[in-house]
């Protein structure tokens, strides 16, 4: 699997765990089964594009930045991805010189050698024939698998790939931190733009993502180390979730971020969380 098809599964994984469904409830609320939701999540086969969708749609979140992710790892798993090789034109390409006839000696060591591939080429196609027949036998049909009872939760078998101070300043879906993270604190701004601080345990790291921002909008996370930033650069960006680099964190921790609105006029808003402590939400202030 690729490293696209990867951050793929682990962004379709939050989501999941962030709608709260188990693959049966997907496989009731999409026209896809059980066990085609199993292979999606567990990265098995690429799901289809409506799929992507389905799921944005029940976990309450935007599908662009899912759907952005989908396109990248579409194209590399069909393969749109790979450059083809550029050929030259028939009265460009440069004519062989010709060449000195090999000594008799290299000449038998070149025909021993394309034997011995002939030999060796047959030999693969064999094994490799006799285990796909192997397995073809001894798998049930699809619709067997269709039938089988899978569990509600499927381990999910991607280590992240940071942990603490290696975290720092890294993406955090990238390195697969951004899969079944905390939520330390949620709040809303005055213009109505979403932000979130996240924190993965695993990980030993926290974040802020943001969502129905304006382009000029600007969120930073940190805590008490290094500041981190991110910025709403166009439409795409605001369609979407956005989300800050990761900062070390610990238990105890505290975690604050800033959200700065466009507009020259309006003002910085601020909020923290400490790692360990129940979940916060809160509004902007109520003008007086």
């Amino acid at each position: 699997m690729t490293s696209e098809h990867t951050r793929l599964v682990a962004a379709l994984r939050e989501s999941r765990a962030r709608a709260g469904l188990s693959l049966a409830a997907l496989a009731e609320r999409t026209p896809y089964s059980k066990s085609s939701w199993e292979r999606y999540l567990n990265g098995k086969s690429l799901p289809p594009r409506q799929a992507v969708r389905d799921l944005c749609r029940l976990a309450n979140e935007p599908d662009g930045r899912l759907l952005a992710l989908w396109e990248i790892a579409e194209s590399h798993w069909s393969g749109r991805a790979v450059a083809p090789a550029s050929a030259s034109a028939p009265d460009e390409s440069p004519r062989p010189r010709p060449q000195e006839p090999p000594p008799d000696g290299t000449r038998r060591w070149r025909l021993g050698r394309s034997r011995l591939l002939v030999v060796l080429a047959a030999a693969y196609t064999v094994i490799v024939g006799g285990v796909a027949a192997l397995l073809f036998l001894l798998l049930p049909d699809s619709e067997a698998r269709e039938a089988e009872s899978l569990p509600a939760s499927v381990p999910f078998s991607f280590a992240p790939l940071c942990q603490g101070a290696a975290c720092e300043g890294q993406d955090p879906m990238r390195l697969i931190c951004g899969v079944g993270p905390d939520t330390l604190a949620s709040y809303r701004t005055a213009t109505g733009a979403r932000v979130e601080l996240r924190h993965s345990e695993k990980c030993g790291a926290s974040w802020a993502r943001t969502w129905a921002t304006e382009i000029g909008d600007r969120v930073d996370v940190t805590a008490g180390g290094p500041t981190h930033d991110v910025r709403i650069r166009n439409e795409d960006d605001a369609a979407t979730f956005v989300y800050t680099e990761m900062t070390e964190v610990h238990l105890g921790s505290t975690v604050r971020a800033c959200f700065r609105p466009a507009s020259a006029d309006g003002e910085r808003e601020c909020f923290e969380a400490r790692v360990g402590e129940p979940t916060t939400t809160a509004d902007p202030p109520s003008p007086r």
